[in-house]
């Protein structure tokens, strides 16, 4: 029976939060202005095409977080009398206002109706029903079941002979490529993939096998060295299979990308788990960061809405305005307007969590 709060998945869900709420305030472009081609600072940017950065794993690390929430609040409601057939009709509720959600803030940063289907919440409105599906099903089936969906989009990029569509691991000719322009007639421009969600709906299976992990294991040992023997085992097994061809990339979430980030991610939950599975953290973190992993989806439909669309400009008619005066540069006022709008985006998150106001979908 889960009877409390696991803070290692709190935390880690607050971290990848805290972490997407800085990208939103361009604090790291302004920070690269400031120190341009620093190696650490290029790490919070994708990749342009083939490799990886840490930035890559961010997406994949939200959706197996996701996946380890689905699974703690699904067996919450079983234990408290709820049943699979009960739950659908929530899980569908929230699914469909995943894809509204994310479909929205397209239209929000295009400011105008589109219909584009490359938000994160779009991706985890179908991989939460996936992976709900199988949450009832053995540990074996569910790994089956996540390499058989890498497998088919795989064969789907690999065998597909489209004209135009043939090469898989070329932006905008692979077959990814041919289901975005036959599902919303255009490109990303950034080439992004629509049926990335049959790939990352592993990282969402895995992120609830986890779950399951730390539920029912009665060791923090075995957890910690599952952790790490899954997280070395997808690493080794992703790499290996970019030096035999099949290439790293994140914007099409190819076989081997899946599979090295799904392990990366593995690696840093242990970590997180390794430092809370005891009452007291071995290296403390600040409880504004578990704030933002107790209201996730409302934090990131925050930011990434009022925050581009009129936070940080509202915030830096007065800090820009201020440091012009003292003669401090634009680079370094908009890296303080940066770090000002974060610190409001985390002020709004403890104060929901002091006030013990969870908004949920």
């Amino acid at each position: 029976m889960i009877t409390k709060r696991i803070p290692s998945v709190d935390y880690f869900r607050g971290f990848i939060l805290f972490l997407l709420a800085a990208e939103s305030t361009d604090l790291y472009h302004n920070l690269d202005k400031l120190f341009p081609d620093n190696f650490i600072i290029t790490q919070f940017f994708h990749v342009k095409w083939q490799g990886l950065h840490f930035w890559d794993l961010i997406q994949p690390g939200f959706m197996m977080i996701a996946g380890a929430a689905l699974y703690f609040s699904t067996y919450k409601r079983l234990d408290s009398g709820d049943t699979y057939g009960t739950l659908w009709p929530k899980v569908l509720k929230r699914s469909l206002l995943l894809f509204l959600f994310g479909t929205g803030l397209h239209c929000l940063g295009k400011e105008k109706l589109v219909f584009e289907l490359w938000n994160v919440l779009t991706q985890l409105s179908v991989t939460t029903i996936i992976a709900f599906f199988l949450l009832r099903f053995s540990i074996p089936l569910q790994i089956a079941a996540s390499l058989l969906l890498l497998l088919l989009a795989h064969s789907l990029y690999v065998f597909s002979d489209i004209p135009g569509y043939n090469e898989p691991y070329t932006p905008d000719k692979n077959f990814g490529s041919y289901m975005d322009m036959l599902l919303m007639g255009k490109l990303s421009g950034g080439h992004w993939i629509a049926i990335n969600c049959i790939p990352t709906a592993a990282h969402t299976i895995w992120g609830a096998l986890i779950g399951r992990i730390i539920h029912r294991s009665t060791s923090h040992q075995v957890v910690i060295r599952t952790l790490i023997g899954l997280g070395l085992l997808g690493i080794l097994v992703g790499y290996g299979l970019d030096f035999a061809g099949i290439p790293i990339i994140k914007r099409t979430a190819t076989l081997s990308f899946t599979l090295a980030s799904g392990g990366w991610i593995s690696l840093m939950m242990a970590a997180f788990y390794l430092n809370w599975e005891r009452s007291q953290a071995i290296i403390p973190a600040p409880d504004y960061i578990l704030s933002f992993g107790k209201n996730s989806i409302f934090i990131y439909l925050f930011f990434e809405s009022v925050g581009p669309q009129w936070l940080n400009k509202a915030t830096y008619v007065f800090v820009g305005g201020f440091l012009e005066k003292v003669h401090i540069t634009e680079n370094i006022a908009e890296l303080v307007n940066s770090l000002v709008v974060l610190g409001i985006i985390g002020g709004i998150a403890v104060w929901l969590d002091k006030h013990k106001i969870y908004i949920s979908l």
